[in-house]
């Protein structure tokens, strides 16, 4: 039995500024040796900023308030110092090289030495036990590029222990997984523990919460709240969870919705879609479907569906190469070439990549907030900036983003606001149909819920929502129709409240036959 008695980390009424806003504001957190202690809280909480402050990219001295490491005062001035003293973060955001090996990327910066340079013979030995210790058996010699998602968690996991680590910190390493990868790992983390190795996991999926932590400590609006030991062998309250994070009950995770589907306002017949590296694969195999007016109607499926790639193959071909197929608005047929016809027609995409693909990082709010339709606010073709704060100001209103201001760069935003500027963007093209990928991955459940309040408010307006998500039970707190796909088919159609996970499950997983490849 492990001793969970000392304190391998204090931090003590923690203080981190930044112009404008006070992120932590007297945060105090103790973690136990050995065991797995998880941070939980609102988007903009300052969960990783504390983190932040611990691995030493807020240096000492940025801060006030004070860090004990194994009973020592702990002042670490960059990343590098953090990692010396065994401590070792693992970023929401990948901090690999997709060009380069797994081998590579394992031991950037803590190269392998030999004579005359690096031992590549040594590191792949090395890179070799490292993967097989985290699950990881593919070559070591395979580019980043062309893993998984999963995987490249594994071989950020294996960089992280290279490095003797004893105190790993996890931002929302589940966030981008799906189940089965996400059981994985969560295994991994209690392997870790039963080896001695003391974990801070920082999630937004409370099920994961209360099924792994030892100790969570509640952080919100800055403040540490309070931290809960759970028994061994207990399971936390996730309710109790919610009230800390929120400071208020949920009395459901899903705001109530009414449907009243009007006419058919997108329909699609036959879409086919190939590949657009790989020929003779499809991405989208005939798929047939139909969305109204006043609608929120779901995409189910596995990882690799094809769910993704038939959402941004509508959304003006931005993936894959068209084969065959038509695509109806108001029952006249449409062929949008590329992103502006799409916007035109009204269509809006909220990708699942809001950091390559919604976003650009090095922006203001407030011109990203208006960057997918400049032409309506800007006469005589100048953009007429005192328009492009109003609209800013907004939607920072009613989708509640926690900014000073809305000439905050969006980089500085925690990850849910970054999601929430994602969806102003788009609304501000007032479509007609939003199309939805993954919108709550990685936000809290305070900011889910405010999320499908926002698409509630959409369909009662009489728009039409497409929504994909990983997360069965939003689908079906969410949508009243339920699209499955498997293997880039829709293999079902089937009411919401009428459906069930196990029945959705059983439409994912059926297998298409003939239809692998393209004619």
């Amino acid at each position: 039995m492990l001793d969970h008695t000392d304190a391998i980390l204090e931090m003590k009424d923690i203080v981190k500024e930044f112009p404008g806003v006070r992120a932590l504001d007297g945060v105090s957190l103790r973690v136990r040796r050995g065991e797995i202690h998880a941070i939980c809280g609102e988007n903009g909480a300052g969960k990783s900023t504390l983190m932040k402050v611990l691995s030493g990219v807020h240096p000492h001295g940025t801060y006030r308030g004070e860090i004990i490491l194994e009973g020592k005062p702990a002042k670490f001035s960059n990343i590098r110092d953090s990692e010396g003293a065994g401590i070792v973060i693992i970023h929401q955001e990948l901090a690999l090289i997709p060009e380069l090996s797994i081998t590579e990327n394992i031991f950037l910066g803590n190269e392998v030495r030999g004579r005359g340079g690096i031992d590549w013979l040594t590191a792949r030995k090395r890179a070799k036990e490292l993967m097989v210790r985290v699950g990881l058996h593919d070559d070591p010699d395979s580019q980043i590029k062309n893993l998984g998602v999963g995987k490249q968690q594994l071989v950020e996991i294996a960089k992280a222990i290279s490095k003797n680590v004893s105190l790993l910190i996890l931002d929302e390493p589940t966030a981008a997984l799906n189940e089965s990868d996400s059981a994985h790992l969560l295994d991994l983390i209690r392997e870790f523990k039963s080896h001695g190795m003391t974990c801070i996991m920082i999630s937004h999926k409370l099920n994961e919460i209360a099924a792994i932590a030892d100790s969570i400590t509640i952080i919100r609006d800055g403040h540490s709240v309070e931290t809960i030991n759970v028994p061994e062998g207990e399971r936390v309250d996730e309710d109790r969870l919610i009230r800390g994070m929120v400071g208020r009950p949920l009395t459901s995770r899903f705001p109530e919705h009414t449907s009243n589907p009007g006419e058919v306002l997108l329909e699609v017949k036959d879409w086919t879609i190939r590949h657009p590296e790989v020929s003779e694969r499809l991405v989208c195999k005939g798929s047939t479907f139909q969305i109204r007016r006043g609608e929120i109607v779901g995409f189910a499926g596995l990882m690799g569906a094809g769910r993704t790639e038939l959402a941004r193959s509508l959304f003006g071909r931005s993936y894959g190469r068209y084969v065959k197929g038509s695509m109806l608005l108001h029952g006249k047929e449409v062929s949008p070439k590329n992103v502006e016809q799409a916007i035109e027609l009204g269509l809006a995409y909220v990708t699942e990549d809001r950091k390559v693909l919604g976003l650009n990082l090095l922006d203001a709010i407030r011109t990203t907030v208006v960057s997918a339709d400049l032409p309506r606010i800007s006469p005589r073709g100048v953009v007429d900036r005192n328009a492009e704060h109003v609209a800013a100001e907004k939607y920072r209103r009613e989708l509640r983003i926690k900014t000073p201001s809305v000439n905050e760069g969006v980089m500085k935003l925690s990850g849910g606001n970054q999601q929430k500027v994602v969806v102003a963007k788009w609304l501000f093209t007032e479509p007609e149909l939003l199309i939805l990928d993954e919108p709550t991955r990685g936000i809290d459940v305070g900011a889910k819920y405010e999320m499908y309040g926002i698409m509630n408010s959409l369909a009662a307006a009489g728009k039409a929502i497409m929504m994909i998500s990983s997360e069965l039970p939003e689908l079906l707190g969410t949508c009243d129709r339920i699209y499955t796909v498997s293997a880039g088919l829709i293999t079902g159609c089937v009411d919401a409240k009428d459906a069930t996970q196990e029945g959705l499950m059983r439409l994912m997983t059926l297998v298409p036959t003939n239809t692998t490849t393209a004619a």
